[in-house]
């Protein structure tokens, strides 16, 4: 059987995979990106405490391997009746919101800060003008790099085989080994990597593009 028609064969279970990894990826990346704009705004206050907070919780994410911290939120919440999904999205959600929260430190930080300056003069308050001028500004420069995030989280939706979890990579690794063919169905299941990293980079060009000219 030649690689097409195991291709052809096995995409409706490969669909299914391919589902389960949109839903992980896009939920977990929506979590992220509040966990990420909270932190952030914790990086760049005035409050020396609450950085810290800040620093501890992008280093922890840092400095810890993903599968194991999608093994703690497994193990943790699952104890307590959480569903095996929602346990791996919170799980990525954690880990990408740290990456999230340095993108929009930086957007944020990236924007003159005579603009804040000007929004205040006109009689707005610190938050106002952080949510009217400030955030807009940020958010259009921090579209590259949340795509770039995105795709990542994308790829990194593959360890929810870990702890079984029938996405995309356990369709792959469980076909190969019922016929015992590891190596055609993970070039196979690289093509739909490669499809999905295609389609939400199109998506993200596009965002960008209209974004840019509504400047």
């Amino acid at each position: 059987m030649d690689l097409f028609t195991k291709f052809m064969d096995t995409y409706p279970i490969f669909l299914k995979g391919m589902v389960l990894t949109f839903q992980l990826t896009i939920i977990s990346i929506f979590i992220a990106i509040f966990i990420g704009l909270f932190f952030a705004f914790l990086k760049i206050s005035k409050v020396k405490v609450l950085e810290l907070v800040a620093d501890a919780y992008i280093f922890l994410v840092r400095g810890t391997p993903l599968v194991v911290q999608i093994f703690i939120f497994y193990f943790g919440l699952t104890s307590i009746n959480m569903p095996d999904f929602w346990a791996v999205v919170l799980g990525l959600a954690f880990h990408n919101g740290a990456y999230i929260a340095e993108i929009f430190r930086g957007a944020i930080q990236s924007v003159d800060h005579g603009q804040m300056e000007a929004g205040r003069s006109l009689g707005m308050t610190v938050s106002l003008a952080m949510r009217r001028i400030i955030l807009p500004q940020a958010i259009r420069r921090a579209l590259p790099p949340l795509g770039n995030q995105f795709i990542i989280a994308l790829k990194d939706s593959s360890l929810a085989s870990f702890i079984g979890m029938y996405e995309l990579f356990n369709v792959a690794t469980t076909q190969g080994s019922i016929k015992y063919d590891y190596m055609s169905y993970l070039l196979i299941v690289a093509v739909y990597y490669l499809v999905l990293v295609l389609f939400f980079s199109i998506i993200v060009r596009i965002i960008e593009k209209r974004m840019a000219s509504s400047d």
